[in-house]
């Protein structure tokens, strides 16, 4: 039990992907799914070439370790997913409290901790930003070949704002591979936004950019999509992207507008391998 309790705590302390956030979103799927009887791990690894920064035009290369743990398919704990509970567990419907923890943004050279290299320096000037942890709940509808998400969370530490993810997408299997792809969007509040994009009389005065002040609203939309591969029935490769345009308030920013670019392009490639408990 002990070991349980220290696992659980190792996960739920790693953080999610970093503010330029890589992941395809919810729909993408897992590259290994949860077995039907007891504790479950998963460890792997994930190179993900990425915007240093969410809105930057500078590439960074970032190796992510992917660690997971599931209880049946219960709870769930990961680096992407966050640490989760399906209280709801019926009929297609899933639901629950869910916990991320966001990376902070270094001004020196980005979002990512697991820099290999790239990264960029337009952030000078306007500080560095702690990492957060984000709390909330999500609501998960599977019908067919469909599945809808829907995650509100509210963010501690580094930012004090809402955020909600909303995605749709389609899975399609050719033989043993598994293909997802479909549309998502992310709301922000304006303390959000004004955390990332926001620039003050002081920001303003060191970074050289003039003074910007947002309000919440659409922080981003796009597409994004996987492509799983299974190895064995332990262990799976992960081809993922994504490309997302930021909406207005974020995009107007002077940061974005002269430093960085709307559009936002990720690619990514994992490899899990699943142990029993």
């Amino acid at each position: 039990m002990r070991a349980v309790l220290a696992i659980i705590a190792l996960v739920s302390a790693q953080p999610c992907f970093a503010q330029t956030d890589p992941r395809p979103g919810p729909p993408a799927g897992r590259p290994l799914e949860a077995g039907t009887a007891g504790w479950s791990i998963t460890v792997g690894v994930a190179p993900v070439l990425s915007p240093a920064w969410q809105g930057s035009r500078d590439m960074a290369l970032s190796i992510f370790p992917d660690l997971r743990l599931n209880y049946k398919d219960v709870i769930f704990a990961s680096i992407p997913d966050g640490l989760g509970w399906n209280v709801v567990n019926h009929d297609g419907w899933k639901a629950g409290p869910l916990a991320k923890l966001r990376f902070g943004r270094d001004e020196e050279r980005g979002g990512s901790p697991f820099l290999i290299t790239g990264g960029s320096d337009a952030l000078r000037g306007l500080g560095d930003v702690d990492a957060a942890v984000e709390v909330g709940g999500f609501i998960e509808k599977r019908a067919g070949p469909w599945r809808g998400r829907i995650e509100v969370r509210r963010g501690f530490g580094g930012h004090d704002g809402v955020v909600a993810d909303g995605s749709v997408a389609y899975q399609a299997r050719r033989g043993r591979t598994i293909i997802n792809v479909g549309p998502r969007a992310t709301l922000a509040s304006r303390e959000y936004i004004e955390t990332y994009f926001g620039i003050d009389a002081v920001q303003s005065q060191r970074s050289g950019l003039r003074p910007y002040s947002a309000s919440g609203g659409l922080l981003s939309y796009g597409v994004g999509g996987t492509v799983i591969r299974p190895l064995s029935r332990r262990s799976a490769v992960t081809l993922f992207t994504g490309l997302d345009q930021l909406g207005q308030n974020a995009g107007d920013s002077p940061l974005v507008r002269e430093r960085g670019r709307r559009t936002q392009f990720t690619l990514g490639l994992g490899y899990g391998f699943r142990f029993n408990l």
